[in-house]
């Protein structure tokens, strides 16, 4: 009878742990999509601002090298067309640098609390922590 109740405690004890772990499991996968979802909206909501800024920025950039142009002399108005175009250019790519560095991801990466969250019950399960990630 010993046997039996110890194993009945043993098997009830394995199901709270099984259903701590689902449990656990479960919270952080939520947190893992609450995380996902503010990514996308943070993704949309630049893209949106960045689409309508390139618009009324070409426009603008249009409409004022075409004044530019008309208030030169006949003779100049193709010098100063090249010069305006290289000034453009040049400025869209350093902008285009910058866009590329802001959208990198911040400090930890897309998921940084799900990952200290994960990192936090390995250490509390004992195992310390976890080895340091490769990238």
């Amino acid at each position: 009878m010993t046997g039996s109740a110890g194993g009945s405690g043993l098997a009830q004890s394995l199901r709270r742990l099984a259903d701590s772990a689902v449990a656990v499991a479960q919270t952080r996968l939520a947190l893992l999509g609450t995380e996902l979802e503010q990514e996308k909206q943070r993704l949309y909501d630049a893209v949106a601002v960045l689409a309508l800024g390139l618009l009324l920025i070409g426009v603008a950039l249009v409409l004022s090298v075409g004044f530019v142009v008309m208030l030169f002399q006949e003779g100049y108005r193709l010098a100063a067309l090249g010069v305006l175009t290289l000034a453009f250019g040049a400025a869209g790519l350093w902008l285009l640098r910058q866009a590329r560095a802001r959208l990198q991801a911040g400090e930890g990466g897309p998921f940084a609390l799900s990952l200290a969250e994960l990192r936090r019950d390995r250490r509390g399960l004992g195992d310390g922590e976890p080895p340091a990630d490769p990238r």
